[in-house]
């Protein structure tokens, strides 16, 4: 273990340093209360044995303010060295934050029980440390997971839903433009009934990418709303800053030159896009939005596929 040694006597710490060390621990000292903080935060050690009578700052403060800098998840075991013994004087330093205390002048066969039994609860600790860091990962990728979309490795529609509402707010705030694009892919039916569900797979998850690589601000969002259909989400932005955006989505899908099916009479999969904007001057529900963007995309279908068209109402 890193033990963190400190006691005002020189030969106290002397003789208790070379106890520790023949046990195979490091061993930082420190002469009072003042000195103990300082090496606690600059070492972080497993354990401290703390001298209670102290010039500067004695043993009982310097747990105090060792135990206000930590956590309950950082807990470092302190053993006070005292050669008082009253029940008294051993509950105040319990009280203090100490967990265990040590009578002075030091037994060499009481400071090896201690350690042993010192080093079994640092390294439970070291476990439960690595076992909390490991859950926490796990819970940070059970996060991820549940907000992307697991075919084409975008959001999914339930963050969609989470992010959307949060950018609606956002731009009511700051009175600024919020537009949102409905994309989907033309006749994909007909692609994925010829060339089967893998290939229609490989192809969302194409255009997926294709979409998300057009975005030049890291503000700017996409989702996959359902089957072959996307929503782009773009705060601070406006319906014409949309339109040319969803232009440049739309040649870039085209650019791909995904060969349609025979049955259909494009050579190519393209994709139609509609956009709605709210100005941020006027309260705007989500919904309506996301209904209106969806309108000028059913409109974009009407005109002849391949089309971005925009909400004008």
């Amino acid at each position: 273990m890193r033990i963190l040694l400190v006691d005002d006597t020189a030969t106290e710490r002397m003789i208790i340093a070379s106890y520790l060390k023949k046990m195979g621990h490091e061993v930082i000292t420190g002469e009072n209360g003042e000195q103990a903080i300082t090496a606690f935060i600059k070492n972080q050690p497993d354990l401290i044995l703390l001298d209670v009578i102290m010039p500067v700052m004695d043993g009982h403060e310097a747990a105090r303010k060792i135990r206000s800098l930590g956590t309950d998840d950082e807990w470092i075991p302190i053993i006070f060295l005292s050669a008082k013994t009253k029940a008294s004087d051993i509950a105040a330093g319990i009280d203090a934050g100490g967990d265990d205390y040590l009578t002075k002048p030091v037994d060499q066969t009481v400071l090896t029980a201690k350690m042993q039994a010192m080093q079994r609860i640092a390294a439970m600790r070291q476990r439960l440390i690595d076992v909390t860091l490991q859950f926490d990962m796990v819970n940070r990728e059970l996060s991820r997971l549940i907000n992307v979309d697991g075919l084409t490795g975008i959001a999914n529609r339930r963050y969609l839903n989470q992010h959307l509402n949060r950018e609606m707010e956002r731009s009511e705030r700051s009175k600024a433009p919020l537009t949102v694009i409905m994309a989907d892919i033309d006749h994909f039916k007909a692609y994925n009934d010829h060339y089967g569900h893998l290939a229609g797979d490989d192809c969302l998850k194409l255009i997926a990418s294709t979409l998300q690589k057009q975005f030049k601000r890291p503000a700017d969002f996409a989702a996959r709303y359902g089957g072959e259909e996307f929503c782009i989400v773009l705060p601070e932005t406006d319906l014409r800053g949309g339109k040319h955006l969803a232009e440049q989505l739309r040649v870039a899908v085209k650019t791909l030159e995904i060969t349609q099916a025979p049955t259909v009479s494009e050579e190519n999969i393209t994709m139609s896009l509609g956009v709605a904007s709210c100005s941020g001057e006027k309260p705007c529900l989500v919904k309506n939005l996301l209904y209106r963007a969806d309108q000028a995309l059913y409109q974009a279908k009407q005109a002849g596929r391949d089309h971005v068209k925009i909400d004008t109402n």
